[in-house]
């Protein structure tokens, strides 16, 4: 496995899980999605990430694959740490002001 593909894979699902906690939602309009591209999705840029540190465990194991580790955790560590402020959860992505009202 090559150790620089895994963090560049880790930090590309935590920026798209990034994108989902904050930024836009996938809208459908007349059966179709109005998103058709990137251009149409807003995704944070790196000035709008928080430093990312992967760690890469060393294992004896054959290697299997990566898949998708950094994406589902994001949005929930963002709502729990919302809450942990704010003692308000957030109950829909993308989080918005006025889920925290």
């Amino acid at each position: 496995m090559n150790p620089e593909g895994i963090r560049a894979q880790v930090e590309g699902a935590a920026i798209y899980g990034l994108s989902a906690a904050l930024h836009d939602a996938i809208t459908i309009n007349g059966g179709r999605v109005v998103q058709t591209n990137f251009n149409d999705y807003q995704m944070p840029r790196i000035a709008d990430t928080p430093k990312t540190e992967i760690y890469i465990v060393p294992s004896k194991e054959e290697p299997t694959g990566i898949g998708e580790p950094g994406l589902p955790v994001v949005a929930a560590s963002v709502c729990n740490a919302i809450y942990s402020l704010t003692k308000k959860r957030v109950r829909r992505l993308p989080i918005r002001g006025e889920d925290l009202a």
